[in-house]
């Protein structure tokens, strides 16, 4: 198929475009044409804002799709600058968990319902979850839902992660740096960069209406990330409400996501408990050779 996919040169995008040409895609990327990235093959590129409807007509204005692969659409007028210009068959949207108003265990897509969300017309919003539910209601105003899949996944880890969420811990258990943690004992759902990658690949072969959850089974409590980190580095975490605070504060229940959607098309995510200590030692060993 023809896939354009608009971002896709950084973190989970690259395993993303790796496993589309592995499939025998033509692949176009979109992007500003600030980051290079090496894949696995050939793939064309195309240049433009995607904030700007003038600069994504001039790029791709007359061009048609078998799909495409939105990976960031951070609100309502990316995507009408994107959709208003190039045409496509099926449109698959980087969206987040974050679009879910309550915080709890399980939670189905059912819960937010794209097409019930009022949609304004508006830039990036400081806050995130509304500037994501914007987007994915935009994209209505172009298609039809069951010609869209947005795809929500909780936070993202892996050995390229360039936030450094997880090394934060590491970090500042090896430096003895003190830490504010309000959230010890709450668990929350991760997925690894290789399968948010994969799975989106995924999907464009394997047709998924609306939304559908994506995240590694099971959970894990930030007390249990302490605790893990702390025996491999041999040093106790300084916790203190004047430390630093940590990235994942604020959690009022047991987050994770239901994946039954996701496991109806034929994908089977990895457990949490195969991968996520893995990358913690990753990380222990960057902070060493740093």
């Amino acid at each position: 198929m023809k896939i354009l996919v608009v971002g896709g040169t950084r973190f989970f995008g690259i395993p993303m475009v790796n496993a589309l040409l592995s499939a025998g895609h033509d692949v176009t990327i979109a992007t500003r044409g600030n980051a290079k990235a090496e894949f696995s093959g050939e793939v064309r590129n195309v240049i433009f804002d995607r904030t700007d409807s003038a600069s994504v007509k001039r790029a791709l204005s007359g061009l048609e799709f078998d799909v495409i692969i939105d990976k960031i659409a951070y609100g309502s007028n990316d995507v009408k600058a994107l959709l208003e210009n190039v045409s496509c068959d099926r449109y698959i949207q980087m969206s987040s968990c974050s679009v879910y108003h309550e915080e709890h265990a399980n939670i189905r897509e059912v819960e937010f319902i794209t097409s019930n969300h009022p949609l304004k017309w508006q830039d990036r919003l400081p806050d995130y979850p509304e500037t994501k539910r914007n987007a994915e209601r935009a994209a209505l105003e172009f298609m039809d839902e069951a010609s869209c899949t947005f795809v929500r996944y909780p936070v993202v880890l892996g050995e390229n992660d360039y936030t450094g969420r997880l090394r934060f811990y590491v970090d500042h258990i090896r430096n003895k740096s003190p830490m504010y943690v309000d959230d010890m004992d709450c668990a929350m759902s991760f997925i690894h960069e290789k399968e948010a990658g994969e799975f989106i690949a995924y999907l464009a072969d394997h047709p998924c209406d609306g939304a559908v959850n994506g995240c590694s089974n099971g959970v894990i409590k930030i007390s249990e990330i302490i605790d893990y980190a702390e025996k491999k580095i041999g040093k106790i975490a300084i916790l203190d409400a004047a430390g630093d605070a940590a990235p994942y504060n604020g959690l009022t229940d047991t987050l994770s996501f239901n994946t039954d959607k996701a496991r109806g098309i034929g994908y089977t995510f990895s457990d949490l408990g195969d991968w996520i200590y893995g990358l913690l030692d990753n990380c222990n060993a960057c902070s060493v050779l740093c």
